[in-house]
C-alpha cells in the first residue's frame, strides 16, 4: 500500500457509506415522493403504468418503516463515521493533503444530500398523511 492509500483509506470508505447512505435515502424518495408528486401533478395514469413496470414499487410503499429504518440507520452510521474522521489528520505533502480535503468535503455534502432526501421523504410518508 502506497502513502496515497495509507492516507486516504478512512476518507475513501466514509466516501463509500455516504453514497450508500445517500442510495437508500433516494429510495425512501421513491417509496413515498414519487407517487405523491405524480398524483399531485394529474398523473395517476403514469403511476399506473409505472408501478406495472416495476411492481417493486409496491413492495417500497407496502415496507415504508423499513425502508425509512434502513435509511435513518445508514445515516447514524455514516453520521457518526464523518464525525470521528473529521479531526483525522491529513498528509503534509500538499497534493495528498488536497485529495484529503476534496474527500472530506464529498463525504459530508453526500450526507447531507442524504440527509436532505430523507427527510423530505419522511414528510411525504407520515407527516403529509397526518394533514389530510
Amino acid at each position: 500500500m502506497n502513502e496515497i492509500d495509507a492516507a486516504c483509506v478512512p476518507l475513501r470508505r466514509n466516501l463509500g457509506v455516504a453514497f450508500v447512505t445517500l442510495l437508500a435515502g433516494s429510495g425512501t424518495l421513491v417509496c413515498c415522493v414519487l407517487p405523491a408528486v405524480m398524483v399531485a401533478l394529474g398523473a395517476g395514469a403514469a403511476l399506473a403504468g409505472l408501478v406495472t413496470a416495476v411492481p417493486q414499487l409496491i413492495w417500497l410503499s407496502e415496507h415504508k418503516v423499513g425502508v425509512f429504518g434502513a435509511a435513518f440507520a445508514m445515516l447514524a452510521l455514516s453520521g457518526a463515521q464523518l464525525w470521528h474522521a473529521r479531526r483525522l489528520p491529513c498528509p503534509a505533502d500538499a497534493a495528498l493533503a488536497l485529495t484529503c480535503s476534496r474527500l472530506r468535503k464529498a463525504s459530508v455534502s453526500l450526507w447531507v444530500l442524504a440527509l436532505l432526501c430523507t427527510g423530505l421523504g419522511a414528510a411525504f410518508a407520515f407527516l403529509l398523511p397526518l394533514l389530510a
